[in-house]
């Protein structure tokens, strides 16, 4: 049976759009499932921090900026010139972090026929940083981001953050954004 295409689908398959710049800045937005009530990324950070050094030693890239929140995270990454593939990168580091934690999420019946565990969800966001203005604002919308959804009441006083090495560098003061 043809399908027509339809609101972005094209024989009941999502079209996503995404830019493959080589060498490219990119920021990202990668959520867990369930974000409800959940703190996994955050009570496993060193595991998290671990999974991305490990991809980044087989398929190098820079870590601009990043913040993990208990369920979600934000990240700018610079890639390789010559190199788009963030795709592979973020599957890799979300297979390795599912792969060491227990078998405890609940999983759709879905999720279970194709073997997925229920950890993360399938799809991130990503926006292709424009300019050092567009960067910056990514930046500084990373390093706010847990006084925004009212974690801590000062930016550095969230431990799982990129903020403390620009104070460190001297490229932000520590009472940056807040009291």
């Amino acid at each position: 049976m043809y399908c027509l295409p339809w609101r972005g689908h094209a024989f009941g398959m999502p079209n996503y759009r995404r830019d493959w710049t080589l060498g490219g800045t990119w920021f990202f937005t990668v959520n867990l499932l369930q974000r409800r009530d959940n703190d996994l990324l955050t009570e496993n950070f060193d595991c998290l921090r671990d999974c991305i050094a490990l991809e980044r030693t087989r398929r190098p890239f820079s870590v601009i900026a990043w913040v993990v929140l208990p369920e979600h995270l934000h990240c700018i990454w610079r890639l390789p010139e010559g190199d788009a593939d963030y795709a592979t990168r973020w599957r890799r580091i979300k297979t390795d972090f599912s792969r060491r934690m227990s078998k405890t999420e609940y999983r759709s019946s879905i999720r279970r026929a194709r073997g997925e565990r229920g950890i993360w969800q399938r799809r991130y966001w990503e926006h292709a940083i424009r300019d050092e203005i567009d960067l910056r604002r990514h930046i500084d919308y990373i390093h706010f981001n847990p006084v925004k959804h009212g974690h801590v009441d000062a930016v550095r006083d969230w431990p799982f953050s990129s903020f403390h090495r620009y104070v460190r560098r001297g490229e932000l003061p520590e009472d940056w954004a807040g009291p």
